[in-house]
C-alpha cells in the first residue's frame, strides 16, 4: 500500500500558524450556533412559527453531520488547502444567502449548506497534528481546540447582541464577509498537503465502517464525548429558558451569561499539554465527575434567589471546562493511533458527539417541560456518571 505524502515534517509548528488554525476554527465553527438565541425574531421575519423555527437548529446540524461523514473524509484523499478553500466558499454563499432570505424554504436550504460548509474546522484540527511532533500534539490540539471552542461560546452572545444593533440578518451578512476573507487567507497561507490516495471515493466511505469497527479507543472517546456534549446541549438548551423564567433575564441578560462559559475554554490547552505527560487517564475521570458535579449542584437551589443564580454560574464554568477538556484528550487518543487515516477518525468522532449533543438539546426541552430544573439536573448528573462507568471497564493501555 502506497503511503500518503503528508505535510512535511517539522520539529515544530509555528505560533503564528497554530494562531491561524485556532482562530479560523472559532470564525468556522461559530456559524453552527448563531441562529441558536434568535431564533424567535428569524421565525417571525421568515414566517416560521415558534415550534417549526427548531428545524434551522436542526438541518444546520444535520449539514454539519454529514459533512463530518462525507466530505471531512476527504482531506485522507485530496489537497487539504483545496478542500479547505471550497468548503469555505459554500458557507459564505450560503451565509450571504441566509442574510438576505425572505421565506422559509430558502433560509432553512441556507442553514443545511452553512452547516455543510463548516466541516472546515474539522479539516483543519488534524490538519495542524500532521505538521506537530508528537511530543508536541496533544498541546497544538488543545490550543486549536480552544479557538474552536471560543467560536462556540463566543457566538451565542456575539449574535445576540449583533441581531439587537442591526437585526438578525447582520450577523450572517457580517459572517459571510469574515469566511470569505478567511477563505482569501487560508488560499495564500495554509501549507500543501497532498495525499496519495489509495482508495477511492466509495472505498473511502465504506472504510468508515471498518475504521469503527477495529478502532475501540475512537468508540469508547467518542462515546465519552458524546454523553459530555449532550448534557452540555442539555443546559445550554435549558439555561437560557430558566434565566428569563425565573430570573426574569432580557435577551442581553442571557447573553452576558452566555460569556461566562468562554471561561471553560481554558481547560482546553491545559488538558492537551497534560495529556502529552500521560495523564489522560486521570484527567479523562476527572472531566467526568466534574460534568456530574455541575448539575448536582445546581439542583441545590430550585428557585430564584441569588445563590441559585451563582450557582448556574459556577456551574456554567466547570461544566465547559469538563466538556473542552475532554474533548481534547479524545482528539489527541485518536490521533495517535489514526496515522493517515486522521481526516476519517475525526469526521467518525466528531458526527458521533455532536449526535449527542442533538439528543440532547432534544432531552433539554421535554426535560424541562415535564419537571423543570430538577428533572433536568437529574438527567444531566447522570449521564457524565454512566460514562465513566463505562470508562471504568477501558484497559489501562488502551
Amino acid at each position: 500500500m502506497q503511503a500518503q505524502q503528508a505535510v512535511p515534517q517539522k520539529s515544530s509548528i509555528s505560533a503564528g500558524m497554530t494562531f491561524l488554525l485556532a482562530a479560523a476554527c472559532g470564525l468556522i465553527v461559530a456559524n453552527l450556533y448563531y441562529a441558536q438565541t434568535l431564533l424567535g425574531p428569524i421565525g417571525e421575519s421568515i414566517g416560521l412559527s415558534a415550534s417549526a423555527t427548531g428545524f434551522i437548529a436542526t438541518l444546520t446540524q444535520l449539514g454539519y453531520v454529514a459533512g463530518l461523514l462525507f466530505i471531512v473524509p476527504l482531506s485522507d484523499m485530496v489537497p487539504n488547502r483545496r478542500l479547505s478553500v471550497s468548503a469555505l466558499i459554500v458557507a459564505a454563499a450560503a451565509l450571504a444567502v441566509a442574510a438576505f432570505a425572505e421565506n422559509a424554504l430558502i433560509f432553512l436550504i441556507a442553514s443545511l449548506f452553512i452547516g455543510l460548509g463548516s466541516v472546515t474546522a474539522q479539516i483543519l484540527v488534524p490538519f495542524a497534528t500532521y505538521m506537530a511532533s508528537e511530543e508536541q500534539r496533544g498541546r497544538v490540539v488543545g490550543n486549536v481546540m480552544s479557538g474552536l471552542l471560543l467560536g462556540i461560546m463566543f457566538a451565542r452572545p456575539v449574535a445576540s447582541f449583533v441581531a439587537s444593533l442591526w437585526g438578525w440578518q447582520a450577523i450572517f451578512g457580517i459572517s459571510a464577509v469574515v469566511i470569505t476573507l478567511l477563505m482569501l487567507v487560508l488560499s495564500r497561507l495554509l501549507p500543501e498537503r497532498k495525499p496519495v490516495p489509495t482508495l477511492n471515493y466509495g472505498q473511502l466511505i465504506v472504510s468508515l465502517g471498518t475504521l469503527f469497527k477495529n478502532t475501540p479507543i475512537l468508540r469508547r472517546r467518542a462515546l465519552y464525548q458524546a454523553c459530555l456534549f449532550g448534557v452540555f446541549s442539555i443546559f445550554w438548551t435549558v439555561a437560557p429558558l430558566r434565566l428569563a423564567h425565573d430570573f426574569d433575564m432580557s435577551q442581553q441578560g442571557i447573553a452576558l451569561f452566555a460569556l461566562v462559559g468562554v471561561g471553560g475554554a481554558v481547560a482546553a490547552p491545559i488538558a492537551g499539554r497534560l495529556a502529552d505527560r500521560g495523564w489522560t487517564r486521570g484527567l479523562t475521570a476527572l472531566a467526568m465527575c466534574l460534568a456530574s458535579l455541575s448539575f448536582i449542584v445546581t439542583g441545590l437551589f430550585d428557585n430564584n434567589s441569588t445563590g441559585a443564580l451563582a450557582l448556574l454560574v459556577i456551574s456554567a464554568v466547570t461544566l465547559d471546562m469538563a466538556v473542552s477538556g475532554n474533548l481534547v484528550l479524545g482528539q489527541r487518543a485518536i490521533y495517535s493511533v489514526a496515522g493517515e487515516a486522521r481526516g476519517r477518525m475525526n469526521g467518525l468522532f466528531m458526527s458521533i458527539f455532536f449526535i449527542g449533543g442533538a439528543i440532547g438539546s432534544s432531552l433539554g426541552g421535554w426535560s424541562y417541560e415535564s419537571g423543570g430544573w430538577i428533572l433536568t439536573a437529574a438527567i444531566g448528573a447522570t449521564l457524565p456518571l454512566a460514562a465513566l462507568i463505562y470508562f471504568l471497564t477501558e484497559k489501562k493501555d488502551a
